[in-house]
């Protein structure tokens, strides 16, 4: 929000600027209240100064406002590639973190659609930066992003309650088929 206050107040060279100490402050804060600075943190850090960088250069926001678009393509792709390459982040994540009661199918259904919401977000944003105005695009990169993800979230889950289900009767019926199947 402070980045859409600085571009509609200032010129662009101010703002930009404003974003990049806004994004040191930010990774900042996080070094010191968890002690760390997660990959996704130092990641987005380096695509803000360099895409901000560009902006200060060509004295265009655009380029800083395409962080968003590179981020989502770049975590879809990780995503996609773990997936392809056999265990997917989710499963590695809860081996890591212990047992687990989520059985690793349903983890690796989960991973799928999540790289391509992901892919998704990215490209609207995007299309935002390309289109939109710095309110719209400043509101789905904080408030909205969550918004959006709550929603995708529970129409997840419903898809893989029904997809559970399904899967039961299915193996219901062919419990009760391997019965019959036995018997002359």
């Amino acid at each position: 929000m402070a980045y859409w206050y600085l571009e509609e107040s200032y010129p662009v060279n101010i703002a930009v600027t404003g974003g990049l100490i806004l994004a040191i402050l930010e990774i900042t804060l996080e070094k010191l209240f968890t002690k760390h600075v997660h990959t996704l943190s130092k990641l987005n850090f380096f695509l803000i100064l360099f895409l901000g960088g560009l902006s200060l250069l060509g004295e265009d926001g655009l380029w800083f406002k395409l962080q968003p678009f590179f981020t989502g393509v770049a975590i879809s792709g990780f995503l996609a590639y773990r997936l392809f390459v056999g265990k997917g982040l989710l499963v590695e994540m809860t081996e890591i973190l212990g047992q687990s009661k989520i059985p690793d199918f349903v983890l690796t259904y989960l991973e799928k659609h999540m790289a391509f919401f992901f892919l998704a977000y990215g490209i609207f944003m995007g299309a935002l930066a390309l289109f939109g105005t710095t309110g719209q695009w400043a509101f789905f990169k904080t408030l909205g992003f969550y918004g959006i993800f709550v929603v995708f979230m529970v129409f997840e889950m419903i898809l893989l309650r029904l997809k559970l289900k399904k899967m039961m009767k299915y193996e219901q019926s062919r419990a009760i088929l391997s019965r019959f199947s036995h018997h002359p």
